[in-house]
């Protein structure tokens, strides 16, 4: 994975972070999801000329992760190196997500950083040691409030059951230490009333401000019961809990008490983007640990949410888990980047089916978008030999167009680079595809061929050089979303310097009209979203 940082030298860098996933098993849809997201939002930055840092990476310690090792007759490192070498790295390189850094908590970078951290608060007398008895789900890796449980039925009538795991809870007895999380109630009410954009979506927000106004209760931050973990420093007989361990990897990871000048330069972050599950670990208890710390907090957490299958959040326990893979294969990684963003509003539950996949896939991407590329390149061959013409017959209908850009890119770069609304920004390029689509069909290039006539040539010149550069906006717009297409696309418009480079390319210059060269050769190259097979057999 390609290290791709910083263009402007001695800015803070645009920090995004994913969560880091647990490793008990392969990555699935939902995993796929949240770092899709973040790599077209950190592209998108990039392509502003930015200096950026996007990092992602595994929790590797914890019960959990503990007893799928031992179920499969492994050591949980052994475990964890299998996972992260064999599925993780594997399925984001295979995504194309450009990050930057990767962090697993078993590194020696994180976990002698973890120490010193929770000694710290430590000897600040954040922390002391006491008793705690309650209810424990080892899936989420934390004690549940009795509101938060569900009354077994079946199987497990008579127990208590995890909301989210729809499996029984442990009652855990232990001797643990805790952080005095109950003294920050009302500085991270004050600090969600000042910042009211530092929660999103807005229910996640209001959760949050909720469940913090009820006082919150001392946070344990060991467990003495199994050994998988960060050793307590003063006291070796605790493991650190999970939680406290794996959010401090967004300050590790970025040279806490290593690197100064990496920690000044890219601390805090952004935007931490998590499941709504896992919101409550990142809007209280990681903003608390930093104020205990006198550290800076985050620009905003924002909770995306749940992927559903037949009603059932998409997961490994709940059986609806989906290999990105099995649909890749069949629709092509940028397809795969795109309709996730593009058919969920991000924040919100989404359901995915595969019949909803193709109807857009062909609808949206090979009909509007890729038709209309194929349409250009072959009429620019045809009529004027590959070689674009020169655009000098301006009139109303193309007036129409530049504006019909200026507004999709500003709107583009509004709704995703600020407020990550990824559905917005995409359906205002694809609105634009729209237009252009209906352009050309109102324009009637294949009648205006016709006439010989000088006024004749220059209407049909201007039209297509029209449809080609608006083609060459789209490649810019769309390449943080769909990059091995754009490069395509930018390719076979012969346009210069090369995509990737984004020299002179950048989102907000998207607009600019005429950045395409007459005399750029054109060529019909492969189609770019090519006609569906059958769906395979399941």
């Amino acid at each position: 994975m390609a290290a791709t940082g910083s263009e402007k030298q001695g800015a803070k860098a645009y920090y995004v972070t994913t969560p880091i996933y647990y490793v008990n098993d392969a990555p699935h849809l939902g995993h796929a999801y949240t770092t899709v997201a973040g790599d077209v939002l950190t592209r998108w930055h990039r392509q502003r000329g930015e200096k950026v840092w996007y990092l992602t990476g595994t929790d590797e310690h914890g019960q959990k992760i503990m007893r799928t090792a031992e179920a499969n007759g492994v050591t949980p490192q052994a475990w964890a190196d299998k996972l992260v070498t064999e599925a993780w790295q594997p399925l984001w390189e295979h995504l194309d997500i450009a990050n930057d850094d990767f962090i697993r908590t078993t590194q020696k970078r994180h976990t002698d950083r973890v120490q010193e951290f929770v000694q710290d608060l430590y000897d600040k007398g954040e922390i002391y040691k006491g008793g705690y008895e309650g209810p424990y789900c080892v899936g989420c890796e934390e004690y549940k409030l009795p509101g938060e449980l569900l009354d077994g039925e079946g199987e497990y009538a008579g127990q208590k059951l995890c909301s989210i795991h729809k499996k029984p809870v442990e009652i855990l007895s232990e001797e643990n230490y805790f952080f005095k999380l109950s003294e920050y109630s009302e500085k991270l009410l004050a600090h969600y009333e000042a910042n009211p954009g530092f929660i999103q979506p807005e229910s996640a927000r209001n959760e949050v401000v909720n469940f913090v106004r009820q006082g919150l209760q001392d946070l344990s931050i060991s467990r003495s019961t199994f050994d998988w973990g960060v050793k307590v420093p003063w006291d070796d007989k605790h493991v650190i809990y999970v939680w406290v361990d794996a959010l401090l990897n967004y300050a590790t990871a970025v040279g806490y008490n290593e690197n100064p000048e990496k920690f000044e330069s890219t601390f805090p972050a952004d935007v931490h983007l998590v499941g709504k599950d896992i919101l409550r670990f990142h809007a209280i208890i990681w903003p608390a640990m930093l104020m205990a710390q006198g550290l800076p907090l985050p620009g905003k957490v924002a909770a995306n949410g749940w992927l559903m299958v037949g009603g059932e959040k998409m997961s490994k326990s709940n059986l609806t888990g989906i290999k990105p893979q099995d649909l890749t294969s069949h629709f092509g990684v940028d397809a795969y980047r795109w309709y996730f963003l593009r058919a969920i509003a991000f924040g919100q539950d989404g359901s995915f089916s595969w019949e909803d996949f193709s109807a857009r896939y062909t609808s949206e991407l090979a009909n509007d978008y890729g038709n209309l590329a194929s349409r250009v390149a072959a009429m620019v061959g045809k009529y004027f030999g590959g070689e674009l013409p020169a655009a000098t017959a301006d009139g109303d209908a193309e007036k129409a167009i530049h504006e019909g850009l200026a507004k999709a890119v500003a709107e583009a770069d509004r709704k995703i680079g600020e407020e990550l609304d990824f559905q917005g920004g995409i359906l205002a390029v694809f609105d634009f595809v729209k237009q252009v689509n209906g352009y050309i069909t109102e324009q009637e290039p294949w009648k205006v061929a016709k006439d010989d006539s000088p006024e004749g040539k220059a209407r049909l010149a201007t039209i297509l050089y029209t449809a080609a550069e608006s083609l060459r906006a789209v490649a810019v717009l769309l390449n943080p979303v769909m990059p091995e297409t754009s490069q395509k696309l930018w390719d076979s418009l012969g346009a210069e310097p090369a995509l990737g480079a984004l020299a002179g390319q950048k989102v907000q210059e998207a607009g600019t009209w005429g950045l395409l060269p007459s005399g750029s050769t054109v060529t019909k190259g492969a189609v770019l979203f090519p006609r569906l097979e059958e769906k395979p057999a399941a």
